[in-house]
């Protein structure tokens, strides 16, 4: 998932700090309290950061060894069980294999209101084994590889939900935290399946980040996401010698796919549909009795695309009837778009900047500049990116964007996020740079930005009841006249072998 694209303009972080002080002096001239106020809220982060700081080292190790597992969606087993066995020796009790999901997983601390959750993945991508060289060099061929970070992800939100237990702990703060092993993100929608199943009903506040090549707050948007196999069947016929009697199943591929293509004008321009045709026929001189195309999707509004995916149906069934041949829609998923906080964004902001960035040293900066060497982009961002936060703004539906099942828990509960530099400045996720920045250091400073920001915004909100109160007061304002609701169907369990491994 891909949360930035543009260039944006940000806040160096000494800059940051001389405002912050600047702001601070003049409060102190005009108010007695706020100093008093400031220092308790400064104490007790300094503690939380502090507690990050001390089990980073465990945690960058936890997240390479999950960047060499690789594993793909469902099949993270040995990263969860590795990301379980560390927070139960954290002191959190785990349930394993939640919503049928076998590698899900759900791992709490604490009694009582409120309930905060933190995100966690840990899925692969297939074929993009790399190693952590400027250079591509595959661990080994055609092999899976974190190539959007998600071993940075899971570890990363596992060292601020471990790091706030101790923080919650030693001041004996009452609430409860969890954090929420989730699998399957890319493309198995398995928070989807968690939602369904009620595992978000009784949490206050969601927080989650992502990796990326810049520092910011996610404060909704992405793109809604449907995707499905469509597959035909047809009658299989000699080509030549008898072709009147077959009914090709990939002619009705062929003309769903054109029937897409002239459904592309009359769409919102901002929507996304992409496909491939996965099955073809076995042979040329065969009319082909079975055609399958993998079709996803994508709209920022989950309303609108609603409506597309409707269309996309009828356009199937019209090519099943031209030609003869009968349609079955399976192994749907949805992802719906991230649905923003405003009461908790100036709150993560903050705290984002508080922690701020972080610099490069040289051997890092010399491996940055040879991979961004292969990017073959007109322009190159500069390394000092890493140690910017970009400013707040209002989403633009317009922009560039990715889909993530994350937006599913934001229909259900108030939801806010995190991006930060895990990646060289300029790399996109879902490629091998990408791989190769999330399995060294780069990669491992910026989860540990994340992670600081995570903890601050959950210690917040144990510690200031009126953060969760504003934030299910705007949740309901942005939820009014609007219903949840995902197309997978009610019955389909997860497709624990949607990638056929």
């Amino acid at each position: 998932m891909t949360i930035f694209n543009s260039m944006q303009i940000a806040f160096p972080r000494t800059l940051r700090s001389l405002m912050a002080v600047a702001t601070s002096t003049f409060c102190l001239g005009l108010y007695v309290t706020a100093p008093v106020q400031a220092q308790s809220t400064a104490s007790a982060h300094k503690q939380v950061e502090q507690l990050v700081d001390a089990g980073a080292a465990n945690w960058k190790q936890v997240s390479k060894e999950i960047w060499g597992y690789a594993e793909l969606g469902y099949h993270e087993s040995k990263s969860s069980a590795l990301l379980q066995t560390q927070m139960k020796a954290a002191g959190f009790k785990v349930e394993a294999g939640v919503a049928d999901e076998p590698t899900a997983f759900i791992a709490s601390y604490g009694e009582g209101k409120p309930v905060i959750a933190i995100l966690g993945e840990f899925d692969a991508l297939p074929g993009l084994s790399q190693q952590t060289t400027p250079d591509r060099e595959p661990v080994v061929a055609n092999a899976p590889g974190h190539g959007c970070g998600h071993n940075l992800l899971g570890s990363g939100a596992a060292l601020a939900a471990v790091s706030v237990k101790e923080y919650m702990q030693a001041n004996h703060i009452a609430g409860t935290l969890r954090y929420y092993g989730t699998p399957a993100e890319e493309g198995g929608s398995g928070k989807v399946y968690m939602v369904r199943d009620g595992l978000f009903k009784d949490v206050d506040v969601v927080l989650h980040w992502h990796p990326g090549d810049r520092n910011g707050v996610i404060n909704g948007g992405l793109l809604a996401v449907d995707s499905a196999k469509f597959t035909f069947h047809g009658i299989a016929a000699h080509a030549a010698m008898a072709p009147d009697r077959g009914r090709s199943a990939l002619d009705a591929v062929m003309l769903m796919g054109t029937g897409i293509e002239f459904m592309r004008e009359h769409i919102p321009s901002n929507s996304r549909v992409h496909y491939i045709i996965s099955k073809g026929g076995v042979a040329p001189n065969i009319v082909p009795d079975l055609a399958q195309m993998d079709l996803m999707a994508r709209n920022p509004s989950n309303t609108v695309l609603t409506g597309i995916w409707d269309r996309i149906l009828k356009i199937a069934q019209g090519a099943a009837l031209m030609t003869g041949t009968t349609l079955e829609v399976t192994g749907i998923g949805s992802d719906a778009n991230i649905v923003g906080n405003d009461a908790l964004a100036p709150v993560a902001q903050k705290n984002l900047e508080e922690v701020g960035g972080y610099t490069m040293d040289a051997s890092q900066k010399e491996f940055a500049l040879r991979l961004q060497k292969t990017l073959g982009i007109d322009t190159v961002p500069s390394l000092d990116q890493t140690d910017t936060i970009e400013p707040l703004r209002p989403v633009d539906p317009n922009a560039p964007s990715a889909s993530t099942d994350v937006g599913d828990v934001s229909w259900v509960v108030p939801t806010i996020g995190f991006t930060t530099a895990t990646f060289v400045p300029g790399v996109a996720a879902h490629t091998w740079q990408a791989t190769a920045s999330a399995g060294m250091s780069i990669g491992q400073d910026g989860m540990i930005i994340a992670s600081k920001a995570l903890a601050l915004t959950a210690a917040d909100l144990f510690t200031k009841p009126e953060l969760v109160t504003a934030a299910k007061a705007d949740f309901a304002r942005k939820m009014t006249g609007k219903t949840y609701h995902s197309p997978i169907p009610v019955d389909q369990k997860p497709l624990i072998n949607y990638r056929g491994n």
